[in-house]
Formats: structure tokens, C-alpha cells, sequence
């Protein structure tokens, strides 16, 4: 059985108290993917140690030096690529494919930034002074805090890594303890590029046992977070007042369909959105807002579409849905589908799979509720597994309505042929990202992406250049010629 270690300070390192976890496979809950130290205090504290006095050093390197880090260790991961997917699919289930799109998607990031990070600057104000010269600079903040989920382990870590790092900041990396394996390839990946002792750290373990240290050190100059609405919230109150704050959170997303919308499109987006990564996605499809007069024909498109989906392994061939990805959110979902049960008709799926080739995972059939109230739970709370809610409108009007009937604005789509209203819906949405006629999943790393609401701290985005801004703070100048 292997065993892996915490990254601190250059060094590989057992926890302190000796202590490790295990993580299993979700799809064969007989393997053990590995033994990972199960850190504490002690262990969080050495790693910000190691970052706080790494960062001079690294602040004062040439940009293109750091740049030419992440370069390096993009091109690790392109070398290690077969290996790190599959043990990406073993430790959270995924298919295979999208594994390997996200280690590419991963190498991509790296080497967006590494670009990007030499041209972050600042500006020159005109004076009317003529002896004067005026102009900002940006700079490092000095530790940041990076605490990832487990349903994209290397593309979301990667994406808040890389800023950081190419800015002059020095890293403390907590991977999610459901995918700590994949956050210790991207540890491997740094410390082969030659990332100096100290530049960036990772520790591994329950968020109960480290989160607090790793967000409430005084040197801790920023902690970017995803995950729950609720774990962010209590990171949110619980920093520093001079600690800055990067949350994106969950979403209740909507995929309206019009009554003019081409429904075998409509249908594969809602498939596609709904159902990829097992609706294991933050931005994942889990309200259609359906026209009256078309749902009829548009379920007769969806249902046998649903029912074709494969269920199995992520490492055989042709998986379309793996399990999800713990026993915790297994529970979670079988759950939410009893809530369903009470409050609407569930018309297909929303079984527990135990019969040859899953009994030994914890797979379950996506499920499609109908008669869905847009107040109902089913409707208003993240359930982030593979149900869609059907909730019927019969305007335009009442579908925006309604799609902004929830707590979350992360993102929304639409299916429609009328440029009314794709006009209208980019306007009127209440979502950070929206959609025309594409799937509420999915981002361009070189485009922003955040939420409205309570799915995002709101400060700061993510991805694209403006990604960058997170990281540096902004020092204005006034010089003498």
C-alpha cells in the first residue's frame, strides 16, 4: 500500500503525530488508493514557517524565473499525465476522459499564467506637476492559503496556485482529504520544476484538524477557497480583518427551455449539464425551468437520453457516470431523492445501483423530478449529485423569476432561437456565468469566473487575467523627477 507525505519546506514529511488516513476507491470501496498523513496544528504551522520565510527571496526573483517554474512543472504533468488521470478516476471516480482532459486543462493553467504574471503591472498617472512622476506598482501579498475540493483536484487547485505563485506570493496548499493523491502529483509536479524550499508547501488532513490554523496565522496574508457555501462562510467571518478573502461556493443552476428551443439540443444540455462529473460540479444543470406547452415533447427527448447513460467504473471503457465520489454525499443524495419523493414525482431514475459491477461502489441512477415547486428543497438547496428538478413556467417573465428564485447565482443557461430572448436573459440573470444555448457547466481559464449571491465571496474573480488580482496589492507612487 502506498504511503505519501506532506511538502514542507523542500522536505517530504510525515504528520508530526505520526497519525494517516486512508482514501478509498468510490467505485470499488475495496481498494485503499493510498495512506496520507493526517496533519494537525503542528504540521500547518511548520508550512506557513516555511512559506513566511521563503518569501523574500522569492518576491525579489525575476518574473520570468518564476514564470519559467510553472512552465517546468507544466511540463511534468504532460510527461505524468496517463499516471496522475487514473489515479485521479481511482481516488474520486471521474471517467478517464474527463481525467485526462482536466491534467491537460491543469498543464494549460500553468502556462496561461506563467505568461500573464509577466505582464501584471501597474499604470502612469498624468501629473500637472511636470516634476513629478506618479504611477502604482503591484505587489505579493506574502502567504496565501489554498484550500481546493475534491470534484476538480488539479484544474481549481491549479488556477489559484499558479497566480499566486508567478505574482511573488509564497503557497500553503490544503487538497481535499476525498482527493488528497491528485494534490500530491501537483506537490510533485512544483518541487521537480525547482520551486525553491519554502515557495510552496502542502499538507494534507481533515479540515477540522488544520483548516483553522491554515486561515487564521498572522502571516496568512490571504486563503482562497471552494467548496461549500457554508464551509466558506465560516472561513469568511473567521480570518483576520486584514486577511483578504476569495470564496467561490455552490449554485442551484438553471437551464430554461423555451418554448421555441430546438429540444434535442435542450436535451443534450440538460444531460450534459446535469449529469457530467455525476452532478458532482458546482456549476452542474439541477433546475430546468421548463415552458408548459413544450414539456411534454422536451421530457419524451430527455428521459431515453437519461436512460442510456452508462454507470460504472471510471476506468472502463465508455463510463459516462462514475460513482459519487464519498459515503458521505452517497448518503446525501439518496436522501435529497427521499425529500423528492414527498414534495414532487419522481418520473425516472433515482436508484441505488447494488448489482454486478456496482455493488462494491456507491453509484446511484440519475434521477428526473417532475411537479417540482420552485419553493420546494429539491429546488432551493445544493444537493450536487445527478437529479434534475422540472419546474413548469409559462412566460418568459416567470422563468427569469423563478430562475433567480434561489439563494445562489452562479451560473444559468438558456435554450432558445429568439435573440430576444438571449438579449434579455444575459441582462436579466441573476448568475456570474450565463449561458445561450451551451450547458451551465464549463469556463475558459482565460475568462473571469464567479457568482452572484451567496455562490461567491463576490470580491475577486477567478481565471483570466483578472485571476491575478487576488494576489497582489496595489502601491501608488509619487516621485520626484
Amino acid at each position: 500500500m502506498s504511503e505519501y507525505r506532506n511538502y514542507i519546506g523542500g522536505e517530504w514529511r510525515a504528520a508530526a503525530s505520526g497519525r494517516q488516513f486512508e482514501r478509498r476507491n468510490p467505485a470499488d470501496r475495496r481498494e485503499v488508493v493510498g495512506l496520507f498523513a493526517a496533519s494537525d496544528t503542528q504540521d500547518a504551522r511548520a508550512a506557513i514557517g516555511a512559506a513566511e520565510a521563503a518569501f523574500p527571496a522569492w518576491r525579489a526573483m525575476a518574473p520570468a524565473k518564476r514564470a519559467q517554474t510553472l512552465n517546468k512543472a507544466a511540463a511534468w504533468l504532460d510527461a505524468h499525465a496517463a499516471e496522475i488521470a487514473r489515479d485521479l478516476t481511482r481516488e474520486m471516480g471521474k471517467p478517464l476522459q474527463l481525467a485526462q482532459d482536466e491534467i491537460a486543462r491543469t498543464a494549460q493553467t500553468l502556462r496561461f499564467y506563467a505568461v500573464e504574471g509577466q505582464t501584471h503591472s501597474g499604470e502612469t498617472f498624468p501629473s500637472d506637476d511636470p516634476e513629478m512622476v506618479v504611477y502604482s506598482q503591484r505587489e505579493p501579498l506574502g502567504v496565501v492559503t489554498v484550500i481546493s475540493p475534491w470534484n476538480f483536484p488539479a484544474s481549481i487547485p491549479a488556477r489559484k496556485i499558479a497566480p499566486a505563485l508567478v505574482t511573488g506570493n509564497t503557497v500553503v496548499f490544503k487538497p481535499s482529504s476525498d482527493s488528497p493523491l491528485t494534490g500530491v502529483h501537483l506537490a510533485e509536479a512544483l518541487a521537480a520544476a525547482g520551486v525553491p524550499a519554502g515557495v510552496f508547501n502542502m499538507v494534507t488532513g481533515r479540515a477540522g484538524d488544520v483548516g483553522a490554523a491554515l486561515t487564521s496565522a498572522p502571516a496568512v496574508r490571504a486563503v482562497t477557497f471552494t467548496g461549500s457555501t457554508a464551509a466558506g462562510e465560516q472561513i469568511h467571518r473567521s480570518v483576520a480583518f486584514t486577511t483578504r478573502t476569495q470564496m467561490e461556493l455552490g449554485g442551484k443552476n438553471p437551464l430554461i427551455v423555451m418554448e421555441d428551443a430546438d429540444l434535442d439540443q435542450a436535451a443534450d444540455l440538460a444531460i450534459k449539464g446535469g449529469f457530467s462529473l455525476t452532478g458532482q460540479a458546482c456549476t452542474g444543470t439541477s433546475r430546468l425551468l421548463v415552458m408548459k406547452q413544450v414539456r411534454a415533447a422536451f421530457l419524451d427527448k430527455l428521459v431515453p437520453k437519461m436512460a442510456a447513460l452508462k454507470i460504472g467504473n471510471g476506468l472502463q471503457p465508455g463510463i459516462d457516470l462514475g460513482p459519487l465520489a464519498t459515503e458521505k454525499q452517497h448518503e446525501t443524495v439518496l436522501r435529497y431523492l427521499d425529500v423528492g419523493k414527498g414534495e414532487a414525482n419522481l418520473l425516472a431514475g433515482g436508484r441505488a445501483l447494488t448489482g454486478p459491477a456496482h455493488e462494491h461502489g456507491l453509484f446511484v441512477e440519475p434521477a428526473v423530478f417532475t411537479e417540482v415547486s420552485s419553493k420546494a428543497r429539491i429546488a432551493q438547496e445544493e444537493i450536487f449529485g445527478p437529479v434534475l428538478a422540472i419546474i413548469d413556467v409559462d412566460s418568459y417573465r416567470d422563468a427569469i423569476d423563478k430562475a433567480n428564485d434561489t439563494p445562489y447565482g452562479l451560473s444559468a443557461a438558456i435554450a432558445t432561437r429568439n435573440p430576444r430572448y438571449m438579449h434579455d436573459f444575459c441582462r436579466d440573470v441573476e448568475a456570474g456565468t450565463v449561458k445561450v444555448n451551451r450547458t451551465t457547466t464549463g469556463n475558459l481559464m482565460n475568462a473571469p469566473f464567479g457568482g452572484y449571491k451567496t455562490s461567491s465571496s463576490s470580491g475577486f474573480r477567478e481565471s483570466g487575467r483578472v485571476g491575478l488580482d487576488f494576489f497582489t496589492q496595489t502601491k501608488t507612487v509619487y516621485r520626484a523627477a
